[in-house]
């Protein structure tokens, strides 16, 4: 198919649905493409496969809490998730987003309710990342100066490795992943300790205090993490 052709219509993003119940109006509503997984384990292989810009997960699937879930493909991918939640339950809700999920929604819901929140999160991802539409592994746009290279556990600042620890790390890609983004301390906690249940919220604070001496020794006049008093941390997007 020609790229050049100004007639070839672009190609839908492709959202992958991971839910108990999922029928034939899943790509309806997803607004695009979208591929049906009744188990966590099913939605892990078509994630890690590449190519998804959008997920869509239930939290009470068969063989997988979502919540564990959600902390796995944080390690395999940067792309954003909805939650499939039931009403009555506010404080799943709550921790589907201290998690790092970017919306939610609850369960009964129609068609059009989850297409309105796709796109919703799907303008908003693009906005701070375009590239990140297309990209199903964490890095940074084009235009950070901020480079991650996961497989050699590096992350670059203008061109300069940072020398980092193992947390330190985790938790400067993390906020790589979403540039603008408010992470708490919790979900920072969540997203990057081992035993969260184990850590002080002191214990974040310290390391964003070691981290920013890093970047401020690379590029002084740049205030690339920002504090949000009461709420956390987030990657600056004026750059």
């Amino acid at each position: 198919m020609s790229e050049t052709d100004d007639q070839t219509p672009r190609r839908p993003p492709t959202i992958e649905l991971a839910a108990t119940e999922v029928d034939g109006s899943a790509d309806k509503a997803a607004a695009g493409e979208a591929n049906a997984s009744a188990t966590g384990e099913a939605a892990l292989k078509e994630i890690a496969g590449g190519g998804i810009a959008l997920i869509v997960l239930d939290v009470g699937l068969p063989d997988i809490n979502g919540f564990e879930l959600l902390k796995k493909l944080t390690q395999l991918t940067s792309v954003p998730v909805i939650f499939l939640t039931a009403r009555s339950h506010e404080v799943d809700r709550v921790v589907g987003l201290e998690l790092g999920a970017d919306d939610y929604i609850s369960k009964p819901f129609s068609p059009r309710e989850l297409t309105a929140r796709v796109r919703s999160v799907l303008r908003r991802v693009a906005k701070s990342d375009p590239a990140s539409l297309t990209a199903s592994l964490p890095g940074p746009s084009g235009r950070l100066p901020l480079v991650v290279d996961d497989d050699r556990k590096a992350i670059t600042y203008f061109g300069v490795p940072l020398e980092l620890s193992r947390y330190e790390y985790r938790i400067l890609k993390l906020l790589v992943s979403r540039p603008g983004r408010v992470f708490s301390r919790e979900a920072m906690m969540q997203h990057v300790w081992d035993e969260p249940e184990a850590s002080l919220d002191r214990t974040v604070d310290a390391h964003i205090k070691t981290i920013r001496a890093k970047l401020k020794a690379v590029a002084p006049e740049v205030e690339a993490i920002r504090t949000h008093r009461g709420e956390g941390y987030s990657l600056t997007e004026d750059w």
